[in-house]
């Protein structure tokens, strides 16, 4: 039998259990060697392996599109360079996060005086975070792409506070220089509306809806 994500019998597919394999015993190829993602994607139930795409995206500059289309572009280029290596029908994943403020995009800091920026802008103020997907089958090249946002606040967050979290260089890979899971845990005054997982880099959601779409043999969205 050919099976989505979550199965119930043979024909029907469901969220609530976990199925490890793909067809053929292949398991989802993340391209990408993040942590936060990967455990993303164990929360889902998602089987896979990671690789990183080859390729460093920080020195790919947006031109005249939307910050949806901007992840989307760089979350396909991940999956798409991880893919023309991988064995054909190898489902590749590839995946970006940017935070806006203003409109404007906000990366991933390339040292200590912006991170520190990047989180003194946030404080006492709303950002969008987006991130976008892709999914690509090796050899054919099909693939699936979309754009998941949510919006995060940050309270009354002392000068001091953000300089200790610098310091610990935790904020490196970030996109807005933090993990929202790690920034409550640490107690940080954080409110959020959407999918907690969308802040944190992968929208599980709507990744398990689309790549269901995808296996049966979905068209590019």
């Amino acid at each position: 039998m050919t099976c989505d994500l979550y199965c119930i019998d043979e024909d029907e597919p469901r969220v609530g259990e976990r199925v490890d394999q793909l067809e053929g015993g292949r398991t989802l190829l993340l391209a990408s060697r993040s942590p936060r993602r990967r455990l993303l994607l164990d929360r889902a139930g998602f089987a896979h392996d990671a690789e990183h795409p080859g390729f460093d995206d920080a020195v790919l500059q947006p031109g005249a599109v939307s910050p949806d289309e901007w992840v989307m572009a760089l979350a396909y280029l991940k999956a798409w360079a991880r893919a023309l290596e991988a064995a054909p029908g190898r489902v590749v994943l590839g995946a970006d996060t940017a935070c806006l403020l203003d409109g404007a995009l906000v990366g991933t800091p390339r040292d200590e005086n912006e991170a520190r920026s990047m989180l003194r802008a946030f404080v006492n103020r709303a950002h969008e975070v987006v991130t976008g997907v892709a999914l690509v089958e090796s050899g054919s090249g099909r693939r699936r792409m979309f754009a998941e946002r949510a919006t995060v606040r940050f309270g009354d967050l002392s000068d001091d506070a953000i300089d200790r979290y610098v310091a610990t260089h935790a904020w490196e890979g970030k996109a807005g220089a933090y993990n929202l899971a790690e920034r409550l845990d640490a107690g940080w005054p954080i409110e959020f509306q959407g999918e907690d997982s969308t802040i944190m880099g992968l929208p599980l959601t709507r990744l398990t809806r689309e790549y269901e779409t995808f296996i049966r043999g979905g068209q590019a969205a």
